[in-house]
């Protein structure tokens, strides 16, 4: 009897205390090019803590196959594209509310090389070079910067026999700061996470402006998150952050 007493003493208390936890807003998930990774990242961080309970996932890769993990049901409730033509998917598919839809940042295509090697004149000089990465045109956007930019040069067809091509920006970077490869085309924002092991020879003209769009994504379960944490990007605060990674205003 005294047992069966302080047991529901015991289990009063426990419940009073469950009650009293702060609540969980929930979770979120925010899918992003490539190339976002060390600013979204930050925004992310930022962005939980001004959002108390909230847990924000986060998931890169190039912007083709993150498209696809959505029409595929995956739940995202932010998608952030490296190029238009994805969004423009994206919208056809009606994974996104394009009402939501707004150009975020710009970057810039660049030509890199390892650090310290030898570095071409002009863009024609690649010609000369055995291996030069450049992401897939088929799925990733700076890959398709790069081939409208060799298009452009007149320089695609004759550079066919030496180009090794990344799933992702970020591999094309690391073909070039390992030194597997003589040359490669990423985004400048990108350059810069590996100062020291690339070198920029170049800016990379002859393709569209790369600029990056944001939408609400309609496959996940927070879309009232996903518009706040949409905004916040947009924010003096989160324009900031996109800027100190070398991200500019759209």
């Amino acid at each position: 009897m005294k047992k069966s007493f302080f047991s529901r003493i015991f289990l009063t208390l426990a419940c009073v205390g469950l009650l009293s936890l702060p609540a969980h807003a929930a979770e979120m998930t925010v899918s992003g090019a490539a190339s976002l990774t060390n600013a979204f990242t930050e925004l992310k961080d930022m962005f939980e803590k001004q959002h108390p309970g909230l847990k924000v996932n986060v998931n890169f890769a190039a912007s083709n196959p993150l498209l696809k993990q959505i029409q595929e049901g995956a739940p995202v409730d932010v998608f952030a594209s490296a190029d238009q033509a994805t969004m423009d998917k994206a919208a056809a598919a009606k994974v996104v509310d394009p009402a939501t839809r707004k150009n975020f940042a710009e970057n810039d295509l660049v030509l890199i090389v390892p650090a310290g090697s030898k570095k071409p004149a002009a863009l024609a000089d690649l010609k000369k070079f055995k291996k030069v990465a450049i992401g897939n045109p088929d799925s990733v956007p700076v890959g398709r910067y790069t081939k409208a930019a060799l298009t452009d040069a007149k320089l695609w067809d004759a550079m066919q026999p030496a180009l090794i091509q990344g799933n992702s920006v970020r591999q094309v970077l690391d073909y070039v700061a390992r030194g597997e490869v003589d040359a490669g085309f990423v985004y400048a924002t990108d350059a810069r996470q590996m100062a020291d092991k690339v070198d920029v020879v170049m800016v990379v003209g002859g393709h569209e402006p790369v600029t990056y769009p944001i939408a609400v994504a309609l496959t996940g379960t927070n879309p009232k998150m996903g518009q706040e944490f949409l905004n916040f990007v947009l924010s003096p605060e989160g324009q900031a952050v996109l800027a100190k990674y070398g991200f500019s205003k759209p």
